[in-house]
């Protein structure tokens, strides 16, 4: 079944003729994604690797009404409106790449998805894959084989290193999700593990968390409390981290006391989910939960 995209995902990518859209159309075409219109105000006529391009969603999805996906491309300034345009139009699911787009406008249109019975996901970040059906993202997609493990991440380069790492070692993914960096994000790490938990395609979830926020702890108490029951792996990104030190991401700081990966590392483990200290042992922990070795 798999998770948010599959083989009837059909997508619209806002901002194609742009340097990042256009190359990464290429890329998901190449992977197999099925990419049914772009769009970009001006340049409605035009074709991008032979996908046509539309002034405007709605003209979009009134020449491909089974469109029900978009990824954007465009710049911060205008993402917002981008993202307003995808959900007016009907679009189900709305996959954000872009960065640097202020926190109040992510979260008008976060809370403007939801109201309309649309998904965010991002922004800032890499996107989603479900391997062998469908990549809408940036991510390589020689990086996933299709398999039983699904993947929730708040950092885009090691769900790279970590699903390449599995792969390496014969353990495929189901589905693996980039949250985005950014202090609010449209779906968090919470609301996938329950995707993944109701997934019959999943048989083993693999969380990556960073410093910052306490999305790990309470995905530890749904464990603990038994509302979780598929097995889980965790990995948390800087734990040499100081106080008030930010690591990347928008989202990943440490303050007033809260955020600290001894903290997570602690809440999962507690809750009898095993951490890995570098990806190799992630690798190690996933064999062992799912082969009993």
């Amino acid at each position: 079944m798999v998770i948010l995209v599959d083989e009837n995902t059909k997508v619209i990518v806002q901002g194609i003729t742009g340097r990042q859209g256009s190359f990464h159309t290429k890329l998901m075409l190449e992977y197999g994604t099925k990419i049914v219109a772009g769009v970009t105000p001006g340049k409605g006529g035009i074709d991008v690797h032979g996908v046509p391009v539309y002034n405007t969603v709605e003209e979009a999805v009134a020449e491909h009404p089974d469109a029900n996906t978009s990824i954007i491309f465009v710049p911060a300034r205008f993402a917002a409106d981008a993202v307003y345009e995808a959900v007016d139009a009907g679009l189900k699911l709305v996959v954000v790449i872009t960065e640097h787009i202020p926190v109040h406008d992510t979260m008008r249109f976060v809370n403007y998805a939801r109201i309309k019975g649309a998904r965010v996901v991002g922004p800032n970040g890499p996107g989603v894959i479900s391997p062998g059906k469908s990549k809408v993202g940036i991510m390589p997609g020689n990086a996933f084989r299709p398999g039983k493990i699904g993947i929730v991440s708040r950092s885009g380069t090691l769900t790279y290193e970590i699903s390449s790492a599995l792969s390496r070692a014969g353990y495929g993914q189901s589905t693996a999700v980039g949250v985005g960096g950014d202090p609010i994000v449209g779906t968090n790490p919470i609301e996938v593990v329950k995707m993944f938990e109701k997934d019959e395609d999943t048989d083993l979830i693999v969380l990556i968390g960073e410093i910052g926020g306490d999305i790990e702890e309470r995905v530890a108490a749904m464990v603990a409390k038994g509302e979780i029951t598929k097995p889980m792996v965790g990995y948390i990104v800087g734990r040499t981290a100081p106080p008030g030190k930010r690591m990347g991401h928008a989202g990943a700081i440490i303050s007033m006391g809260t955020g600290r990966a001894e903290d997570k590392v602690r809440a999962l483990e507690e809750a009898g989910v095993p951490v890995a200290e570098t990806p190799s042992q992630l690798v190690s922990l996933v064999k062992k939960m799912l082969e009993g070795r």
